[in-house]
């Protein structure tokens, strides 16, 4: 038994390495080729209407539950208004009888998950222009927004974009259902309205940077790492070099730096909140972010644009590029990986405590 176990073992991690190695290639000929097509700007802007999603929801479970005949009439009636409207503005428009100036208010819903580079921000600048070619002061961008943060430069990237909708004069809500925190903040602290569930984090106020030194290692085993700069602090710490207090302390003013423009930046767009209480990098739960007037507004976002859908037309905007070939193939095969990585581990641990 030990003897089959022992050879099934060293077949299921034959199997595992060269379905990996087959992963491996194809998400590697997948990348570049994301690469080449996103460098191209090749894709497509794909607009939803969430108010016919929830309409469509609504008569599926009327037709599950209410009385067939209750549901047919009610359908009838639904029908016969509707066509009651239409004619009403094709009778309009033969009149020529101009169509109202208050237009029905509209809300464009954007979506940004964050990685530590931001990697959503190329998607979210498309999803942006689009929207500024029609969006008036009488409409709303709203912004689904989950991120723990990452890169300055990206974040600080990712917040010029939501600017621009300020800029315009559109009113700005970011929503928070999990997480927003430090480039994610700096992102959320743009809107005119910030609406958090109750348990999302927020905050984190704060710069960190952290890295290795093999400098010992390096030194024990007679191993020489030069570095040949031109100018005092071109490098201040490094990873394999040695470093020096100086560099430390220069290192340490560069963040110092950072985290004062992060404040500014904070204090610019939320002059309500106090700094010297929120900017220490700590973070908040919803509830108490309220407090401290991080936040606007306690709610999921998907009770924000239930509502929403009650007195304005409410549209779910993504930029979307093509997927190659390759990209597909990858993405299954890194899936169906995945998934037999985690059901055979599983079947291998539930062995062990039973043998035990």
């Amino acid at each position: 038994m030990v003897d089959f176990l022992a050879n099934y073992g060293l077949f299921l991690a034959k199997a595992l390495t060269v379905v990996g190695a087959i992963v491996l290639v194809i998400a590697v000929v997948g990348t570049v080729a994301s690469r080449n097509k996103k460098d191209s700007h090749e894709g497509f802007l794909s607009v939803h209407s969430m108010n016919e999603t929830l309409e469509d929801m609504e008569d599926a479970l009327k037709e599950a539950i209410l009385d067939k005949e209750l549901y047919k009439q009610q359908l009838k009636a639904e029908e016969k208004k509707e066509k009651a409207e239409a004619k009403a503005r094709k009778k309009a428009l033969k009149k020529g009888i101009e169509a109202p100036e208050e237009e029905q208010k509209r809300v464009f819903v954007l979506d940004f998950d964050g990685d530590i580079k931001a990697s959503e921000l190329e998607p979210l600048r498309e999803e942006i222009t689009a929207v500024l070619t029609m969006a008036t002061e009488k409409d709303e961008v709203v912004v689904r927004l989950e991120s723990p943060g990452g890169m300055v430069h990206s974040y600080g990237l990712a917040s010029s974009q939501l600017e621009r909708v300020k800029r315009q004069g559109v009113p700005l809500t970011v929503c928070v259902d999990k997480v927003a925190a430090s480039g994610g903040y700096m992102m959320a602290c743009l809107a005119d309205k910030i609406v958090a569930a109750p348990f999302s984090i927020l905050g984190s106020i704060g710069v960190v940077a952290q890295l290795p030194n093999f400098h010992k290692l390096l030194k024990k085993h007679d191993i020489d790492y030069e570095i040949l700069t031109a100018g005092e602090y071109k490098r201040t710490m490094t990873v394999m070099g040695e470093n020096t207090e100086k560099g430390r302390q220069k290192f340490i003013e560069e963040l110092e730096d950072t985290h004062t423009l992060f404040k500014e930046f904070v204090g610019e767009f939320r002059p309500q909140v106090d700094l010297e209480k929120v900017a220490t990098g700590e973070v908040w739960f919803g509830r108490r972010a309220l407090d401290v007037n991080l936040i606007d507004e306690i709610s999921t976002s998907d009770e924000y644009l239930m509502k929403a859908c009650e007195e304005a037309d409410v549209y779910s905007v993504r930029y979307e590029y093509k997927k190659t070939l390759q990209e597909k193939i990858s993405e299954m095969s890194i899936k169906t990986t995945d998934s037999l990585f985690t059901k055979w581990a599983g079947r291998i641990l539930n062995y062990r405590l039973l043998a035990k």
